[in-house]
């Protein structure tokens, strides 16, 4: 999520390398590189090669919810087997828990699904200009 909220923060501004990428957000480009492969996948990045080559966005920040980026990497999100998985347990059609468990998964799919990366920027953004000091050490670590 870091990672793109970077891709989004620098949009516009061309591709940003991976090392780069990788070294801001502290983890290995090898990592990183693997994340980006199903971000690739569902549409959300693009990488260009060459030497001014990178990562950036293929849609715009406010086309692509919290939910598109998660999805993509984890897949469907339930709490718990039985909610993404009818026959996973015989007990689903009379467990008042099993439909806890759906609402709650709802609850966090809704939430996630309503918020777009343009959103992380902007509190991003509020965030470095309410507390300057802190915009260079975000810049960083966004």
């Amino acid at each position: 999520m870091r990672a793109m909220l970077e891709l989004a923060m620098n949009s516009g501004k061309g591709p940003v390398p991976l090392r780069d990428l990788a070294s801001r957000q502290e983890i290995s480009a090898k990592y990183l590189e693997q994340l980006l492969i199903p971000l690739k996948g569902a549409g959300l990045v693009k990488s260009v090669r060459g030497a001014r080559g990178g990562y950036m966005l293929s849609v715009d920040a406010g086309r692509i919810s919290l939910y598109d980026i998660v999805r993509s990497l984890e897949g469907p999100l339930a709490p718990v087997e039985c909610v993404q998985d009818a026959t996973f347990c015989d007990r689903m059609g009379g467990c008042t828990v099993h439909l806890v468990w759906g609402e709650m998964g709802k609850l966090l799919v809704d939430y996630l699904d309503g918020l777009t990366l343009a959103d992380l920027v902007a509190r991003q953004e509020e965030k470095d200009r309410l507390c300057p000091s802190a915009a260079t050490a975000s810049a960083i670590a966004v």
